[in-house]
């Protein structure tokens, strides 16, 4: 069992983000679990240039940096952590452009079977929005959200036990292949919409069009 903790902290170690990230960390079974942390700054991550080339052939981006790389690492895993600070009720700039870099995933759900948890910090304590744009973003890979823990700063005792308990429940739900009706119910809506794409567009985005057929999908 692998979980990935992708944190977008420019604090990075010092982050009050990563620290209740680790917590959840914690929670998971140690004995059979793999995990790794990852911290986008410590990346390059240009922005997306929309030229559609992920599509038309599969992870295969014009742009040399370390999206790639961290892309497969979460095809790779059975989750992922999404842990960042709240900057103006919203995910940091470097986590957004991430996200806009793995298109790919949304067209062709690539986390499908897999968990995404979200963490937040902030000053504010405001931290809903962002967890739903993380759980909105988890379904729209085609994976489903397993929760979410946020914390005002600095991260009290009592937050660092709703995070390690958040990460027992993440690995039970990975062991018990765990379902969430409402978000599959979501997933299946959202690839019905993108059935009707793939179709329209299956001459310009060939590799994709393929990887639905040859999931059954189409």
């Amino acid at each position: 069992m692998k979980i990935l903790l992708l944190s977008s902290s420019p604090r990075k170690e010092n982050s009050q983000t990563l620290l209740l990230a680790k917590e959840v960390l914690k929670g998971c079974d140690t004995a059979s679990v793999k995990s790794e942390i990852i911290n986008l700054h410590d990346l390059k991550i240009e922005f997306c240039r929309h030229c559609e080339a992920c599509h038309k052939k599969i992870l295969c981006c014009p742009i040399e940096d370390d999206v790639g790389a961290v892309l497969k690492n979460m095809l790779e895993a059975d989750a992922i952590i999404l842990a960042s600070p709240n900057y103006i009720n919203q995910i940091t700039a470097s986590m957004k452009a991430f996200f806009d870099r793995s298109s790919h995933f949304i067209h062709c759900k690539r986390l499908t079977g897999k968990y995404i948890i979200g963490v937040v910090c902030s000053g504010s304590g405001e931290d809903d929005e962002i967890l739903r744009y993380m759980k909105h973003y988890a379904n729209a890979c085609g994976a489903q959200y397993a929760g979410g823990v946020s914390s005002g700063v600095p991260v009290s005792d009592e937050k660092k036990k709703e995070g390690l308990n958040l990460g027992k429940m993440l690995t039970a739900a990975i062991k018990e292949k765990k379902l969430f009706p409402e978000q599959l119910s979501i997933i299946e809506t959202n690839k019905e919409r993108f059935k009707k794409v793939m179709e329209k567009r299956k001459d310009d985005w060939a590799e994709e069009y393929q990887y639905w057929k040859d999931n059954g999908w189409l």
